[in-house]
């Protein structure tokens, strides 16, 4: 992909732009030293680990110690921290210059670096749920239990308690997905951010602002279907955005 925009042009498409939103994927979440799921170190590349296994809802419902063991280093025990992509977009969005962050990512990172406005198309470990009494856990509270049980169970009435991120097997969230759908309908500029838009329904969000009359933008390592569509360009998210920071 050339490397044909600068981060002071996409400020200023930014200020110039009423309705901002940010489509972001597992490229940002790399320059926290969180492997893309299939790229190089990721999950479907460890031996140690059946990634099919560890998401899947028949196997959790089987089996949700499988899902605990193995999720603990990179969701519950993660060491990895905002980046400056992340704190850049949160800072942006304090200064009223984007409406929403619409991600693929169950990391949490956006939360952490102080986003208010996030849909997480695939769900995350931010609440959890029991699977027989539907009783709601926050984040906080599962890891404290994971601390003492291999998984942690209602204490109510004993069941299993289940992370709400979307499971092989499951449907998207819809409140997240309606609001997703709304803000690219309602933005005349949607950033796409660290994905290749190959995993649907978050690859055809670029496609509703597109038919909407909204600009498009993208910063991705690898090339889109988008990219011929796309006002801004970029290769590089941590130039882009260590520049971008300065700038704010």
């Amino acid at each position: 992909m050339q490397k044909n925009n600068n981060a002071q042009e996409l400020l200023e498409i930014i200020k110039n732009s009423k309705h901002v939103a940010v489509l972001t994927g597992a490229g940002i979440s790399t320059l926290s030293g969180i492997p893309d799921f299939r790229g190089v170190g990721g999950l479907y590349s460890r031996k140690d680990i059946d990634a099919n296994k560890l998401f899947d809802i028949h196997y959790f419902k089987k089996d949700p110690a499988y899902y605990y063991k193995n999720s603990r280093d990179f969701l519950y025990e993660s060491a990895a921290r905002p980046n400056i992509v992340h704190e850049s977009l949160a800072k942006l969005e304090e200064k009223g210059l984007i409406k929403a962050v619409i991600t693929q990512n169950i990391d949490l990172l956006h939360q952490k670096a102080g986003s208010k406005t996030v849909f997480e198309l695939h769900g995350s470990p931010k609440q959890h749920y029991c699977l027989s009494c539907g009783k709601e856990f926050d984040f906080d509270t599962v890891l404290s239990m994971l601390q003492k049980v291999d998984v942690p169970m209602c204490p109510d009435c004993g069941g299993i308690l289940k992370p709400r991120i979307v499971f092989f097997g499951e449907s998207l969230p819809e409140y997240d997905l309606d609001n997703a759908e709304y803000h690219a309908k309602k933005a005349d500029f949607l950033l796409v951010l660290g994905t290749s838009l190959t995993v649907y329904p978050a690859a055809a969000i670029p496609e509703i602002t597109h038919r909407s009359g909204g600009k498009l933008g993208i910063v991705n390592a690898s090339s889109t279907y988008v990219d011929n569509a796309c006002v801004f360009k970029a290769a590089d998210l941590g130039s882009i955005f260590e520049e971008l920071n300065v700038l704010l």
